[in-house]
């Protein structure tokens, strides 16, 4: 059958498409040994069990299931029961019933299965509208999950770095993000991904914000005693 948009097609069948944008378990394990030479940590999301078993073999720290395979319980109990490493889940186009069935199916694993759960906020969109990003669900998954998991995490399909500061403020200890090498490129992913100055600028926030969120260590920091001998009226 023809892709259901061949403007998006990179074959004149969806099969032919799919063959084109796959990678096999040798590309996957070349990306794996350039990840480690460059410092960054490895992973991927995976859709069948297949492709579970397969990514399972090179032992990565994390796989992710991404929002449409969430209630494939056969693909999630390979990585429950024939992986250690964690397991990040989105929440996109899912109810909190379904949520809660997928914690259950985790808590029921043997050992600390569900301690190797990372469950994220998510609205499946491309591009999602600020209005449809519903950060408040971040909170939400914490009061309901965060004892029963080991993070709350925010997957992020929106325009712009602005909303992922906001997301970690409200305790999202992962973050997500599409990225790209051109957001003109053919389908719906690279409108809503981030191009490589736009995840430097991500990471670079991020760090800043992390910086930020502490307490005052005393009530007149080193660097306001100057201003405060200068300013404060009284002194």
């Amino acid at each position: 059958a023809p892709h259901p948009n061949p403007n998006n097609s990179y074959g004149a069948t969806y099969g032919e498409h799919r063959e084109f944008l796959e990678l096999s378990i040798d590309d996957h394990r070349e990306l794996q040994a350039h990840c480690k030479k460059i410092g960054l940590e490895y992973s991927c999301s995976v859709w069948d069990t297949t492709s579970a078993k397969e990514i399972v073999s090179l032992n990565p720290a994390l796989i992710k299931v991404g929002s449409p395979s969430n209630q494939h319980w056969e693909l999630q109990k390979v990585l429950r029961d024939e992986y250690t490493g964690e397991v990040h889940i989105s929440t996109g186009m899912t109810t909190k019933e379904e949520i809660e069935k997928i914690v259950r199916f985790w808590e029921e694993g043997k050992g600390d299965a569900k301690n190797r759960v990372v469950m994220y906020n998510c609205t499946s969109g491309y591009p999602v509208p600020f209005r449809d990003v519903c950060l408040l669900d971040i909170r939400l998954l914490q009061e309901k999950y965060a004892h029963r998991v080991k993070a709350i995490g925010f997957s992020g399909h929106h325009l712009g770095i602005a909303i992922d500061m906001a997301a970690y403020a409200l305790g999202a200890e992962w973050n997500e993000r599409h990225f790209t090498k051109d957001r003109t490129w053919k389908g719906t992913d690279h409108a809503a991904s981030l191009e490589p100055a736009g995840l430097g600028k991500l990471c670079r926030d991020l760090v800043a914000t992390y910086t930020a969120m502490t307490y005052k260590s005393e009530d007149i920091l080193d660097l306001e005693k100057e201003q405060r001998a200068k300013l404060k009226w009284g002194q």
